[in-house]
């Protein structure tokens, strides 16, 4: 079993919290990490709701079923019977002796309120995404917590060429594409899992009609993420109503197969854009959707935003473990002059984040950046600009240029 980086974070949790719960996408490791947790860490029973007469008997009586355990339970699924919040919440307002229930669900229950609003102040909610490059090559990376250092560390490891970063891209994190080496095979996991997950868990969400509209929906949603969310474009070129478009986006969303990058504008009195950017969960999902390989990456076009999509979602699981916890957000002003990331930490700190997919890079290269430092004044801490060659370079006060890699280069100490 490969080490999940945000295993510390769950087993924390549980000492000091009656409920914890564990969500991410289908596939990306739920259940094998709460296994796993459950037989070496926390003893606990583990039950399943995708069993068919486990889950009938917690829906005919969610409180009945869980009067019969006496242990710590590991629920897994448990958004497919949601009356079972209800019950949890009484079984812990009884006994709040943390540690009694570690559950997982494959739909943020955040965008659920009725559910989330159930056990406020009971429960912590920590998220697993697919695989991070130091998740599958061994190492803690801590290139968020880095760059919100006094001295950043530059580590001297050479940059990996760039068709390595390319394959990452493509083959992604989930843990099965991972495992599969043949391009053909995984096609034929990411076709299954696209079934499962709209034909299953999106209809176990919401009764939708129209359920066609979604498969085409998502490649059109790949084919422009990472992009300013726009409704009204999105309505026309897919043919659907803002109105059913939105409901279909919360859905894609609350499946994790998307997330949204909001607007950073602080507290400024700015004219910036405050629309949120769109990202697709993992870019392996976004190359099987588009039939893109290497090849066609790069003479399309293509590599610049698969590499934005990609360092996005690489420090979207990073700051599940981080110690600083930053917000992530991206930067656009209204005469164009954009950031790809910002990060920003509980005492303001900002750090500015540009993707770039050339080996070479100039002063045009940092021109958001400078912008960006211009609007965060005394909290613009760092600005980077993450690009495929090899040689880390300054640019001026705290601004860098660092090779791609250095994303999972930077570990974390001992």
């Amino acid at each position: 079993m490969i080490k999940r980086h945000i295993t510390p974070a769950i087993l924390k949790a549980l000492t000091d919290t009656p409920v914890v719960l564990l969500t991410g996408a289908r596939q990306t490791g739920k259940s094998t990490l709460v296994k796993a947790i459950a037989s070496h860490h926390h003893p606990a029973r583990y039950i399943t709701l995708d069993d068919f007469s486990v889950l009938a008997a917690v829906r005919q009586d969610p409180a009945g079923f869980l009067a019969g355990f006496h242990e710590p339970l590991v629920i897994d699924e448990v958004q497919k019977a949601t009356d079972l919040f209800v019950a949890i919440k009484a079984s812990v307002d009884r006994d709040r002796q943390p540690g009694r229930f570690l559950l997982t669900g494959s739909a943020n229950i955040l965008l659920l309120p009725r559910l989330s609003e159930s056990l406020a102040g009971r429960m912590e909610i920590l998220n697993l995404w697919p695989f991070s490059q130091g998740e599958l090559i061994g190492t803690t990376e801590r290139f968020v917590d880095a760059v919100f250092e006094d001295k950043f560390p530059i580590p001297k490891a050479a940059c990996k060429n760039h068709f390595d970063i390319l394959e990452k891209v493509i083959v992604g994190g989930y843990p099965e594409a991972v495992l599969r080496k043949a391009t053909a095979r995984r096609k034929a996991w990411f076709s299954s899992y696209i079934t499962a997950i709209l034909q299953r868990d999106i209809r176990e969400l919401a009764n939708i009609e129209g359920l066609a509209d979604v498969p085409k929906l998502l490649t059109l949603i790949s084919v422009r993420v990472p992009t300013l969310l726009n409704f009204a474009e999105l309505s026309r070129t897919a043919a659907i109503p803002q109105t059913t478009l939105k409901r279909y986006i919360t859905l894609l969303e609350a499946t994790f197969l998307i997330n949204k990058l909001p607007p950073w504008f602080g507290h400024l009195g700015k004219r910036l854009v405050k629309t949120p950017k769109l990202i697709l969960n993992d870019t392996g999902l976004k190359a099987h959707l588009l039939g893109a390989g290497r090849e066609r990456m790069m003479e399309n076009g293509l590599v610049g935003p698969y590499l934005e999509n990609f360092v996005a979602m690489e420090l979207r699981k990073q700051i599940t473990w981080s110690e600083c916890q930053p917000q992530m957000y991206h930067f656009r002003t209204q005469t164009g002059h954009k950031v790809d990331i910002v990060l920003e930490d509980a005492r303001g700190k900002v750090v500015g984040i540009e993707v770039k997919s050339g080996t070479r890079l100039g002063e045009q290269d940092f021109k958001g950046l400078r912008v960006l430092g211009e609007m965060a004044g005394k909290h613009f801490h760092r600005g980077i600009v993450l690009y495929t060659g090899s040689e880390v370079i300054p640019f001026g006060p705290n601004l860098y240029a660092l090779p791609m890699d250095y994303l999972w280069s930077i570990e974390r100490s001992s």
